[in-house]
């Protein structure tokens, strides 16, 4: 499977609670699309999340997210990890 990274934008002052809530409800359903989130960052100030994930396809991703009520604005694939 691959690794994929995704951006979530316009969650400016997001608290670590909404963060963990965020993170939780993809856990919840991740294994309707073979997803697996691996971590979830945020930076309040700017709005920008980020998750880190290893699934099928970018695709099952985005459907992830979706369901989840927060919807990736980028997907982005990460071939390289050291």
């Amino acid at each position: 499977m691959a690794k994929f990274m995704d951006v979530h934008h316009g969650m400016k002052d997001i608290t670590a609670h909404q963060l963990r809530e965020a993170h939780a409800a993809d856990l919840a359903i991740q294994d309707q699309e073979g997803v697996s989130f691996e971590h979830a960052w945020a930076d309040p100030a700017s709005g920008d999340v980020f998750c880190l994930s290893e699934a099928p396809s970018a695709d099952a991703v985005r459907r992830i997210h979706e369901r989840a009520g927060h919807a990736a604005d980028e997907i982005h694939p990460v071939p390289l990890i050291v």
